[in-house]
């Protein structure tokens, strides 16, 4: 499988179990607890099958950044947290910082 596409998994796993710890209120509810374990497990086995591959920093920067904005994203979609300028920016900013980690990594696979 791609290793890029092992990430997005790993991302996507990570997005999810972040959730999932959010609902889980403390680990004190059974299935949401299951869902950290489960989307945490996922995101770092995807993670080190990507990292094969993919150098160390590039695939962790991207993991990471990708991982914080859409995790925040999800709390201002589903959670209703606030949104402001400054949150707007700060995530404009991971993924800009994403590209570049991205385009600096392009040539070696």
């Amino acid at each position: 499988m791609n290793s890029f596409v092992l990430l997005a998994i790993a991302i996507f796993s990570e997005v999810f179990g972040s959730s999932m710890l959010k609902l889980s209120n403390g680990f004190k509810k059974l299935y949401p607890s299951i869902g950290v374990v489960i989307g945490m497990g996922s995101a770092f086995y995807c993670l080190s099958l990507a990292m094969k591959t993919i150098p160390l920093g590039t695939t962790y920067a991207i993991w990471s950044g990708v991982g914080t904005a859409l995790t925040a994203l999800v709390g201002v979609l589903i959670y209703k947290e606030n949104f402001n300028v400054k949150k707007g920016l700060g995530l404009a900013l991971i993924i800009g910082g994403v590209v570049i980690m991205k385009l600096s990594a392009g040539g070696s696979h």
